[in-house]
């Protein structure tokens, strides 16, 4: 019982981000990722040239997932739960720069992701500039 005060304890002061903002996460894209990406998440960024694995078109990522935005997936790769080679391994860097408030994504079979409030309404702006919506 006491482990489970102190898990308690622990968690009492995470505030966690009941609804996803779309637009903050468009301006946070555009302040940590276009410089790669580009502003409208093309992988035409100004610093695409100069990288040796050239950035990915964020706005396809639903046509490559059978028409599902891979919102889990978005959320790992940014936080630096899974690594990604472009940016030289893994991307704790915006783990940190984003640290906040916390967020959290319910996948589509019910397993709820925790990351930071930022790095999720990064996640829910990719999803509405999806080709296709």
């Amino acid at each position: 019982m006491r482990n489970v005060l102190v898990l308690l304890a622990l968690l009492a002061p995470l505030s966690v981000s009941a609804d996803p903002d779309p637009s903050r996460g468009a301006t946070l894209f555009v302040d940590y990722c276009a410089a790669c990406h580009g502003v409208s998440a093309t992988g035409e960024g100004p610093m695409a040239p100069i990288l040796s694995v050239q950035p990915s078109d964020l706005t396809t990522l639903a046509q490559v997932n059978d028409g599902t935005f891979p919102a889990e997936r978005v959320v790992r790769h940014v936080d630096g739960q899974i690594e990604v080679l472009p940016h030289g391994g893994p991307m704790p860097v915006f783990a940190t720069i984003l640290a906040g408030p916390a967020g959290v994504i319910v996948t589509d079979d019910g397993i709820e992701v925790v990351t930071s409030a930022a790095i999720v309404d990064i996640a829910a702006w990719l999803a509405s500039v999806q080709k296709g919506n």
